[in-house]
C-alpha cells in the first residue's frame, strides 16, 4: 500500500507531500491542475525514464520518494534475491540531477532502474484510459486466465523447464554443427596431428640443438684458439704461469722487509692456482671439441624439420607446436567421442519434452476450468455497471501436446459483444471507449480478487460514462477497495462520492510562479467540491443537497 508520496522539483510542483489512506482514495481537480503530473512523478519511482526538461527548477535536482507498507504481500524473496534490506515499511526514492543523471534507491540501497521497475510492478498497477489497448494483447489475456487459475507454482515450473529445454536445443544444434564440421575436416586434422606426433617434439630442444650446431660448425676455430690460449697460459717459454712464478720468487725475497709484500705474494699465489684451473678447463674443452660432420648433418636435418613445421603452422617455437598438436588431438577426440555427448543431450531433450507436455496439459486443464468463472464474473460486474447485455467469451485453441510453446499449448482469445444480438468479436472492434473502460475495470476487479496487488491506480478510466452508470462504476471501485488500496483520478461526482479519502489538486497562482498543490478535503469541503462537479463553480443549494445525498451525509 502506498502510504506517502513526496515530490520535489517536478513539472509545476516545487514541494508536495501526499499521505494516502487504505481503501478508495479520490483525486479531483480541474483539467490541467496537475493530477496527471502527480502520476508522472509516481511513475519515476516505478522505474520509468526521466527527462530533466520537466524539472520545476532547472538548477536543482528532482527527488521523488514513496513510502509503501508491504508487510502483507509476501515479496520478501525479491529483496533477498536482489540483496536488498527488507522492511515492512519500504521507501523507494529516485533522484534526477539537472544534467539528466539518475539514481534510484530502495531503503537507501542504490539499485538500477530494472530492479526498481520490477519491484514497482509488484507494488502498483497504474491503469489509464489509454491502457485499455492492452486488453487486446493475447499475453495480457493469458495473464488474466492464469491469475484466476491460481497455478503460479506450476507455471513457474513450466517456464523454468521450457527455458532449460530451449537452451538444451540450442546447445544440441551447436554440437551437431561442430560435429559435422569436425567430421568433414577429420582426415586433414589427423594428417596434421600425425605429422606433429611423429616429429616427437620437445619444448626445449630447439635452442640446445642450435647451440650445438653452432659449436660443430666452428669446431676447427674453437680448437685452434683454445690451444693458443693454453700455450699462452701454461705451455710456452713465455707462458703466463712461468712468469707469475718468477714474480712470486722475487716477492718472497722481500717479505722480510715489508709485511704488506707477504700479503701480496699470497694473493699472487692464489692467482697462479686460479690460472692453472683455467688452463685445465681450456684443455678439457679443447679435448672434447671434435669436428663431427655426421652429427652436424643430423642436427641440420632435425632443425630443418622443426623450422618447416613452425613455418607451416606460423609459429616460432616448439611450445606453440605442441599446443597445436593438443588442439588437433582434442578435435579428433571430439569427432570420435562427440556423438556420445550428442546422444546424451538428445535423451535429455526428449525427457524434457515429456515433462513439458505433462505440465502444459496440466496448465491447459486449469485454464479451461477457470475460463467459465472469468466469463461469468466479468459479465456480472459489467451488468452492475449498466452493461447487462454484454457478453464475454474466452476462446481457447488448444494445440497438440507436442506443439507447446513458452506458454504451453493454449492460445487464448477474448471475444466481446456489448449489445444483445450482436456477434462476438475482438474487443477493439466492437466496444466504445466507455465500454472498454468498464470492461477493463471488471477485469481488474476480477484480477484483484485472485492476486495480491497492494495498490491499483485508475487515471480517468471513467471517461465515456455518466449518470447512473457512473454511480455503478463507483460502486465497483468501492467494492474493489475492500481488498486493496485504490487511487482514482476522476471528473465524475458519482465516483468521487464513493471515496474514503478525497484529495483536491489545484493550481496556486497567488505568487509570480504557478504551483501545483494538493489538499485532503474535510467533510464540508468535500460536499462543496462534489457540488461544483455537479453544477459548476458556484453551486446552488440543490447541488449542495445532491452532493450530500451522494455522500450519504
Amino acid at each position: 500500500m502506498l502510504q506517502k508520496l513526496a515530490i520535489s522539483n517536478y513539472a509545476l510542483i516545487d514541494n508536495l507531500e501526499i499521505s494516502f489512506d487504505k481503501g478508495l482514495n479520490i483525486l479531483t481537480g480541474e483539467t490541467g491542475a496537475g493530477k496527471s503530473i502527480i502520476l508522472g512523478a509516481l511513475s519515476l519511482i516505478l522505474g520509468q525514464r526521466a527527462e530533466s526538461k520537466y524539472f520545476f527548477n532547472q538548477q536543482k535536482k528532482c527527488v521523488i520518494e514513496g513510502s509503501f507498507h508491504i508487510g502483507e504481500f509476501h515479496i520478501k524473496a525479491f529483496f533477498e534475491e536482489n540483496d536488498l534490506d527488507y522492511e515492512s515499511e519500504t521507501v523507494l526514492r529516485r533522484e534526477i540531477s539537472a544534467d539528466g543523471k539518475s539514481r534510484a534507491f530502495v531503503n537507501d540501497t542504490p539499485v538500477n532502474l530494472n530492479t526498481l521497475r520490477d519491484l514497482g510492478e509488484m507494488l502498483i498497477d497504474i491503469h489509464s484510459q489509454h491502457a485499455t489497448r492492452e486488453i487486446n494483447d493475447p499475453k495480457f489475456q493469458l495473464l488474466i486466465v492464469d491469475g484466476v487459475a491460481k497455478h503460479d507454482t506450476l507455471l513457474d515450473k513450466y517456464h523454468a523447464t521450457f527455458k532449460a529445454h530451449k537452451k538444451a536445443v540450442t546447445t544440441l544444434r551447436q554440437l551437431i554443427s561442430e560435429s559435422d564440421k569436425a567430421k568433414a575436416e577429420l582426415d586433414y586434422h589427423q594428417f596434421q596431428f600425425d605429422e606433429l606426433d611423429n616429429a616427437k617434439l620437445d619444448a626445449d630442444e630447439q635452442p640446445l640443438l642450435e647451440q650445438e650446431l653452432l659449436a660443430l660448425n666452428n669446431a676447427e676455430e674453437i680448437k685452434r684458439n683454445l690451444l693458443g690460449a693454453y700455450n699462452l697460459m701454461l705451455d710456452s717459454e713465455t707462458a703466463a704461469l712461468a712468469q707469475l712464478k718468477e714474480a712470486g720468487h722475487n716477492l718472497a725475497t722481500l717479505e722480510k722487509f715489508n709485511p704488506a709484500i707477504e700479503e701480496l705474494n699470497q694473493r699472487l699465489s692464489s692467482v697462479i692456482i686460479e690460472l692453472k684451473d683455467i688452463a685445465a678447463e681450456v684443455d678439457s674443452i679443447e679435448q672434447r671439441t671434435h669436428i663431427d660432420e655426421a652429427r652436424a648433418s643430423e642436427i641440420n636435418e632435425r632443425l630443418s624439420l622443426i623450422y618447416i613445421l613452425q613455418k607451416k603452422h606460423r609459429v616460432n617455437s616448439n611450445t606453440e607446436l605442441l599446443t597445436i598438436q593438443q588442439e588437433l588431438s582434442d578435435k579428433i577426440a571430439q569427432v570420435l567421442f562427440g556423438d556420445e555427448e550428442i546422444e546424451a543431450l538428445q535423451l535429455q531433450i526428449k525427457n524434457e519434452q515429456e515433462v513439458l507436455k505433462q505440465l502444459a496439459q496440466q496448465l491447459s486443464a486449469n485454464r479451461t476450468k477457470a475460463i467459465p468463472s472469468i466469463q461469468t464474473q466479468v459479465q456480472q460486474t459489467l451488468a452492475e455497471m449498466g452493461m447487462e447485455h454484454a457478453s464475454l467469451n474466452i476462446e481457447n485453441t488448444i494445440a497438440q501436446p507436442d506443439d507447446f510453446d513458452q506458454n504451453g499449448i493454449d492460445h487464448i482469445r477474448f471475444l466481446f459483444s456489448a449489445n444483445k444480438g450482436h456477434a462476438l468479436a475482438e474487443m477493439s472492434k466492437v466496444a466504445s471507449g466507455g465500454e472498454l473502460s468498464r470492461l477493463m475495470l471488471a477485469i481488474k476487479s476480477l484480477i484483484a480478487s485472485h492476486t495480491a496487488l497492494p495498490t491499483i491506480i485508475f487515471d480517468e478510466i471513467d471517461t465515456g460514462v455518466s449518470g447512473e452508470v457512473a454511480n455503478k462504476v463507483g460502486q465497483v471501485m468501492e467494492r474493489l477497495s475492500a481488498n486493496l488500496q485504490v487511487i482514482t483520478i476522476t471528473h465524475l461526482p458519482q465516483i468521487a462520492s464513493k471515496g474514503q479519502s478525497h484529495y483536491f489538486v489545484y493550481k496556486d497562482n497567488e505568487s509570480a510562479t504557478t504551483y501545483t498543490r494538493i489538499k485532503q478535503l474535510d467533510d464540508k469541503e468535500r460536499v462543496l467540491e462534489i457540488a461544483k462537479m455537479l453544477s459548476g463553480d458556484k453551486p446552488g443549494e440543490s447541488a449542495l443537497q445532491n452532493a450530500r445525498e451522494l455522500l450519504g451525509a
